[in-house]
């Protein structure tokens, strides 16, 4: 997810079109909420380790 997101934002910066950057961003940032929480031990979606 943060892979996507950071393409997205590259795409979106390169071509102009901000709703590509904004939904890159947003995927960024759940990625690596998600990363997080599954790093500290917490169950995200079912699973103990995200990724």
């Amino acid at each position: 997810m943060i892979v996507l997101g950071v393409i997205l934002l590259i795409v979106g910066l390169l071509a102009g079109i901000g709703i590509l950057w904004t939904i890159g961003v947003i995927l960024v940032i759940i990625g690596v909420v998600l990363w997080i929480l599954g790093a500290v031990g917490h169950a995200v979606g079912g699973r103990r380790h995200y990724w």
